[in-house]
C-alpha cells in the first residue's frame, strides 16, 4: 500500500545535535535548560528530541557567545525580544570600551616594567586603568578649581580647563608615564600655589575672557625671547654683564606691544626703561614656576600636542640680565664710572698691597699663573671626569677654561681681530703644556710697555690684568678643591684683591642664572683664597 504522507521534520537526539553543532553534550543540555535551544518534544522513553531549528539557534548562540554576549542577551536575540542589529551595536560599544581598558592596561604594564615600578606606583597605575575618562577629567578639574578658588581670573581658568588632559583610547607608554607623573603633580601643594600665583597675576594683568589671539601672541613672544636668549647663551654671553643689555633691549622692545589691550588702559609701558624692565621681570618671576611648567608639558604630552622646550635655563638668564641691567645702559654706566677713575675700594687695595699697583700687577699676575700652573701639573688624566665646584664642568672642562681665559685676555691685550672660541678643545694630549703655553702668551701680551696705562674702552690695561688675576685665583681654587690639592696657593694676593672683587661684582644679582651664587660664610681660620671663594659663592 502506497503512503503519500510527507516525512516529518527530522528529530535529533541530544547526542546527534551536539555532533552537528560541534558543541559538547553537556553544553547543549545546559543551553537547552536555559531555553536557548528548547527541545521540540520527547521520545516515548522521555528522551529529548530536537528539530532543525535547534541547530540554527545553537549555531547563532555560539557565534554570539564568541563575540562576548551573555546568555541572557543571547536568549533575548533568539526569542526576538531584541533585534540582532540593535544588540550587535550595543555590544560593539561595550566591546570597544573593553578594548580601550585592555589597551590602557597593556600600556600600564609596559610602563611599570620599563620604570621598574614599586608596589605603590603599580597601585596608582592600576587605579588609572579603573578610572573612566570622565573621572580623569574630574580629577584635573578639581585640581584647577581648587587652586584658583576665590581668584577672579575667568580667562586664565578657562584656558586651563580648555586644555584638560585626556588620555587617548590607545595611549603610548610615554603618555601613561605622563599621567602617572601628573597624578602626583596635582597633589603637590607647591604646584597648586604656583598655579594660584599665576592666576592672581592674570586677574590683575590679563584679559577677563580667554581669547586664542592673546594665547598665540604670548606664544610668539615666548618663542622670540627664547630664541634671542638661547643664542646669547650659546655665544657664552654672561647675563650679568653690560653686553647683555642689547639682548634685554631687544626683548623689551618686542614685549611692549603685547601689553596693549592686556594691561588696564593707560598702564602699559610705551618705551624701554626701568618701568618696562621691572614689569617684564615681575611677569617672568611669576611665570617661573617649574611645577606649573611641568604641568603644561605633561598636559601637552598626554593630549598628543607638541611639548614646548623647558624655559628654566633661558628664563633664568633673562631674569638675571634684567636684574643686572635694570635700565638701558645702567650697568655699562656703572662700569664706566668704576673704570674711569680710581674708586675708593681699588685705591685702598693698591695702597695696602704693592703687588696690586699698576706698575707691579703684571708680575703679581705672573706669580698667580705660576701657582695655578703647579695645580694644573698636579692633575692626572684619571681625575678628568671628577666633578668641580663649577656645577657644569668636570675637571677637564675646568682645565680647558683656564687655558681659554689666558688666550682670550691675551687676544684682547694685543687687539686680535678674532678671539678664541670657548667650545674648542685646547688641551690636546698634554694639558700641562697647553696651560703653560697659554699663560706664557698672556704674560707676553701683558708685559708690553705701557699696557697698564693704555685704555681698552673705558678701562685701563691694569684692570684687564686684574680681571685675569681674579679668574685665576677663583678657578685655581676650584681646581685645587676638585683634585684635593691645597687651596691656599696665593692667600695674600687673594686678600688684597678682595676689595676690588667686592667693588666690581658686589651689585650683581646672586640668583640662579648669574655668574655667582650667594656669598657663603668662610670659616674663621680660612685663608685668603678661601675667603675670596666664599664671597663668590663657593662652599668652603
Amino acid at each position: 500500500m502506497r503512503n503519500d504522507t510527507p516525512p516529518g521534520p527530522p528529530e535529533f537526539t541530544i547526542g546527534e545535535l551536539a555532533t552537528r553543532t560541534g558543541l559538547s553534550v553537556k553544553l547543549v543540555r545546559h543551553w537547552s535548560d536555559l531555553g536557548i535551544a528548547p527541545p521540540a518534544g520527547r521520545s516515548a522513553s522521555g528522551y529529548r528530541r530536537y528539530g532543525p531549528e535547534a541547530v540554527a539557534r545553537l549555531d547563532l548562540a555560539r557565534t554570539l557567545r564568541d563575540l562576548g554576549l551573555g546568555l541572557a542577551e543571547i536568549r533575548g536575540v533568539l526569542d526576538r525580544e531584541h533585534g540582532l542589529a540593535e544588540t550587535a551595536a550595543v555590544h560593539a560599544d561595550a566591546l570597544e570600551a573593553q578594548i580601550r581598558t585592555l589597551r590602557l592596561q597593556l600600556a600600564v604594564l609596559r610602563s611599570a616594567g620599563r620604570r621598574g615600578s614599586t608596589a605603590e606606583e603599580l597601585r596608582v597605575l592600576t587605579e588609572l586603568t579603573r578610572m573612566s575618562a570622565a573621572e580623569r577629567e574630574e580629577t584635573i578639574r578639581t585640581f584647577v578649581t581648587g587652586a584658583l578658588d576665590g581668584v577672579d581670573a575667568p580667562g586664565y581658568r578657562d584656558a586651563l580647563l580648555a586644555a584638560t588632559p585626556d588620555l587617548p583610547a590607545d595611549p603610548t607608554a610615554e603618555q601613561v608615564d605622563a599621567w602617572f607623573e601628573l597624578s602626583a603633580l596635582v597633589r603637590d601643594p607647591a604646584v597648586s600655589a604656583g598655579l594660584r600665583a599665576m592666576a592672581e597675576y592674570a586677574a590683575e594683568h590679563s584679559p577677563p575672557v580667554h581669547e586664542e589671539g592673546h594665547v598665540r601672541a604670548a606664544e610668539r613672544m615666548t618663542d622670540f625671547w627664547v630664541r634671542r636668549v638661547s643664542a646669547a647663551m650659546a655665544d657664552g654671553l654672561a647675563p650679568d654683564s653690560p653686553s647683555a643689555d642689547d639682548v634685554v633691549g631687544a626683548v623689551v622692545a618686542e614685549w611692549i606691544p603685547t601689553q596693549e589691550g592686556v594691561r588696564p588702559a593707560g598702564t602699559a609701558p610705551r618705551t624701554d626703561g626701568a618701568e618696562a624692565r621691572g614689569l617684564l621681570l615681575t611677569q617672568l618671576e611669576t611665570a617661573a614656576d617649574p611645577g606649573v611648567e611641568r604641568y603644561w608639558q605633561l598636559t601637552c604630552l598626554i593630549n598628543g600636542l607638541p611639548v614646548r622646550p623647558g624655559l628654566a635655563a633661558p628664563g633664568e638668564w633673562l631674569m638675571t640680565a634684567l636684574r643686572a641691567n635694570p635700565a638701558p645702559g645702567a650697568l655699562a654706566a656703572r662700569h664706566e664710572a668704576l673704570y674711569a677713575g680710581d674708586a675708593a675700594g681699588s685705591a685702598d687695595a693698591r695702597e695696602a698691597s704693592v703687588a696690586l699697583r699698576p706698575d707691579r700687577i703684571v708680575e703679581t699676575c705672573a706669580t698667580v699663573l705660576g701657582e695655578v700652573g703647579k695645580l694644573v701639573a698636579g692633575v692626572g688624566p684619571d681625575r678628568f671626569r671628577d666633578p668641580t665646584p663649577c656645577a657644569d664642568w668636570d675637571v677637564r672642562a675646568l682645565l680647558g677654561h683656564l687655558v681659554w681665559e689666558n688666550l682670550i685676555w691675551a687676544g684682547l691685550a694685543t687687539g686680535a681681530d678674532t678671539l678664541p672660541d670657548a667650545d674648542v678643545d685646547r688641551l690636546g694630549d698634554d694639558h700641562v703644556a697647553a696651560f703653560r703655553d697659554a699663560a706664557a702668551a698672556t704674560l707676553t701680551a701683558f708685559r708690553r710697555p705701557g699696557l697698564p696705562e693704555e685704555r681698552f674702552g673705558p678701562a685701563p690695561g691694569w684692570r684687564m690684568v686684574e680681571q685675569l688675576l681674579i679668574e685665576m685665583l677663583v678657578h685655581g681654587w676650584d681646581l685645587a678643591r676638585a683634585t684635593g690639592q691645597p687651596t691656599g696657593f696665593a692667600p695674600e694676593i687673594a686678600d688684597a684683591v678682595l676689595p676690588s672683587v667686592r667693588e666690581i661684582y658686589g651689585s650683581l644679582p646672586r640668583t640662579a642664572g648669574g655668574s655667582f651664587a650667594p656669598e657663603r660664610r668662610a670659616p674663621r681660620d680660612a685663608n685668603g683664597n678661601d675667603r675670596l671663594a666664599a664671597y663668590l659663592g663657593r662652599e668652603v
